[in-house]
């Protein structure tokens, strides 16, 4: 196998996942290495989850069980004996009142983090008046809270493009943070866990949110699934999806555009969607781009507004800041990706363009819901000129 490729060996271990086939073990070998990891992660393990197939948890559960145990001091069998229990959902067991600290783990993605995890943490204000409640990722995540006194943030270096070693390396001092007396851990399926399968604290004090299995076959969205886990888990109803960043306007632009697609190609519409969905929302009103974290998505963004002309702002701040004027704003525009969230959980109205969608339960699970109107344009085929008049049609009907 020296000579086959990465992205080859993951969609070979992949498809003996899909089938319920015995891997052989050199493939999760080679799949850790540095050179291989992002193969593992963008092409297995995404793939897995995307399903939202509750019988795939378990494989991957037995999967990344053996490649966490060749790298660490863990044991396969204990970790995969560990999912299996703190996977069955449970209700707290104890006095809210003995409870003093509160560490809810980042989804490590800004729009799982307001879908999914802040979902959560509004759950835990309420159940826990006094205690004190940590957001526990990176600051790009807890800026999305800084605004809100009751959220502090316990700092968790994690890289999404790192190797596999590197992904692994914060769970020690995570483990040790949040070891503490008195406390609880709320894992909303965490990729800082790794979904789950790393200890961070008594397991006792572990409250997990098997978000790709939770729901079963239903059609429900994760943001309503995790509403339902939280009055199941704590007995906390009318929980919500938020954002508090430390900047509020009270006036933003009249549309917002996110061209996003966290590094996943599929989610795109093929050239010249994007310039002429830009020509045709300027003629709707004054229009804010986030220019994103730069390189080929700030390209792509500069090029169709240069080609557009005049009514069109850029974006070239923090998410947060981004955040806070797609609140403000009259309209948010996007593919699937984190603005769509955070403008579900303002009710600001919004038109999310889905391609890319690995099944028909992802498509349900990762649409936006809260409460505003949400109009849903689901892409099976590319077809350019067919989704930029069903936004045509879309605007025809907003005020």
């Amino acid at each position: 196998m020296e000579n086959t490729s990465a992205n080859e060996l993951a969609h070979r271990l992949l498809g003996h996942c899909l089938a319920g086939t015995p891997w052989p073990e050199s493939l999760i070998d080679r799949l850790i290495e540095p050179e291989a990891s992002r193969a593992l992660f963008s092409i297995v393990v995404e793939r897995l989850a995307d399903l939202f197939e509750p019988r795939l948890c378990g494989v991957y559960a037995e999967l990344f069980a053996e490649a966490i145990a060749r790298t660490t001091d863990l044991h396969a069998p204990h970790l995969t004996a560990r999912y299996a229990r703190v996977s069955r959902p449970r209700k707290l067991d104890r006095n809210p009142g003995e409870v003093r600290h509160i560490f809810v783990l980042s989804r490590v993605t800004l729009g799982a983090d307001v879908a999914i995890t802040s979902v959560v943490l509004d759950a835990a204000k309420r159940l826990f008046p006094v205690s004190e409640i940590y957001y526990a990722g990176t600051r790009k995540g807890w800026e999305l809270f800084a605004g809100d006194t009751r959220i502090k943030h316990l700092p968790v270096a994690y890289s999404r493009g790192g190797t596999f070693t590197e992904r692994l390396s914060a769970w020690p001092d995570l483990r040790s943070a949040l070891s503490l007396p008195h406390s609880i851990v709320i894992d909303p399926d965490s990729r800082l866990t790794q979904l789950g399968l790393l200890p961070v604290c008594p397991e006792e004090d572990y409250y997990f949110f098997e978000s790709r299995s939770f729901g079963g076959n239903g059609d429900e969205s994760l943001s309503d699934l995790t509403k339902r886990w939280v009055r199941e888990t704590f007995g906390i109803a009318g929980s919500r999806a938020y954002l508090q960043p430390d900047e509020q306007i009270s006036r933003g632009p009249d549309i917002t555009v996110s061209l996003g697609v966290g590094e996943n190609p599929a989610k795109r519409l093929p050239d010249p969607f994007e310039e002429e969905l830009l020509r045709l929302l300027a003629k709707h009103g004054r229009i804010l781009i986030d220019r994103g974290a730069g390189g080929e998505e700030a390209e792509r963004v500069d090029r169709a507004v240069q080609a557009v002309g005049g009514n069109i702002d850029t974006w070239d701040g923090s998410f947060a800041g981004f955040a806070a004027r797609i609140a403000a704003s009259k309209l948010y525009v996007g593919y699937d990706s984190a603005g769509g969230h955070v403008a579900a959980a303002c009710g600001v109205p919004m038109i999310a363009i889905f391609a890319g969608a690995a099944s028909p339960r992802m498509l349900h699970r990762w649409t936006p819901s809260g409460p505003g109107r949400v109009d849903l344009i689901p892409v099976e085929k590319p077809d350019v000129r067919a989704v930029l008049e069903r936004v045509n049609a879309i605007l025809r009907g907003h005020p």
